[in-house]
């Protein structure tokens, strides 16, 4: 990494949008840090955009740390995009471990990156600090309580954040996405059950890929640093809100 390059720091980067992300901000330009689980998926993304995999699961807090010493003292972004939903049940048949899961990526996850890497942000003197939330953090949906609970708080932690932040050098942007088909967004929230995950995007005109957020995230993060974006909501043009999607079949 050269000293002039732009550091960013992407997790969930092993699919999905954090993939996507990890492209998208290595194409203008970043050192991108791609963080996640699986490390065979990171390590072939990080040799193919030049970056860096780092091993970690964002809920453990001493894997955390090593993250942070693998990052360094300075950082110019960080993508706080580990998430995910679990489970379709309403609230009174729910499963609490789900709830928990969700609770302890969503949100745990987000926090304690945020804790580790903050510092690091406001050592380079201009850093951005993105969450990416969802739709589901601003609405609420039947079968949905779990998440909806869950991307209410990083909406939370999120505005919470700008405020405590304020006067340093950091600015801190929340990303809601809509309906975006992704290879295992949904596949995961279904149990693997791949024909309940296609149906989810039955009949909808071009929903929103993980390359849409990616753009999104990489205007953000390169407009001059005295403009804070403060919240995004990203739909496809066939979703007027959660619970009005235009289907064709």
């Amino acid at each position: 990494m050269s000293s002039r390059s732009k550091s960013a720091v992407v997790t969930g980067a092993s699919s999905g949008i954090g993939e996507a992300t990890a492209r998208s901000l290595a194409e203008a330009g970043y050192h991108v840090f791609c963080v996640a689980r699986r490390t065979d998926r990171i390590e072939a993304l990080a040799t193919e955009i030049g970056g860096t995999a780092v091993t970690c699961d964002v809920t453990d807090a001493g894997q955390v740390d090593a993250l942070a010493a693998a990052i360094g003292e300075r950082l110019d972004l960080l993508v706080n995009n580990a998430g995910g939903a679990i489970g379709v049940e309403q609230v009174t048949d729910a499963d609490p471990e789900g709830w928990r899961r969700m609770y302890d990526v969503n949100v745990i996850g987000t926090l304690l990156v945020t804790q580790a890497l903050v510092p690091a942000l406001v050592a380079s003197g201009a850093g951005t600090l993105i969450n990416i939330s969802s739709t589901a953090g601003h609405d609420v949906y039947e079968g949905g309580g779990g998440y909806t609970a869950a991307k209410h708080g990083v909406t939370a932690m999120t505005g919470t954040l700008r405020l405590e932040l304020n006067g340093l050098p950091v600015r801190v942007t929340e990303i809601a996405p809509g309906m975006v088909r992704t290879e295992e967004f949904s596949l995961n929230r279904l149990g693997g059950d791949q024909a309940a995950a296609d149906d989810v995007y039955a009949g909808v005109d071009e929903p929103l890929v993980a390359a849409d957020i990616a753009d999104v995230v990489t205007w953000v993060a390169t407009r001059p640093h005295h403009v804070n974006i403060d919240s995004l909501t990203v739909r496809p043009i066939a979703q007027a809100a959660v619970h009005k999607v235009h289907r064709t079949t």
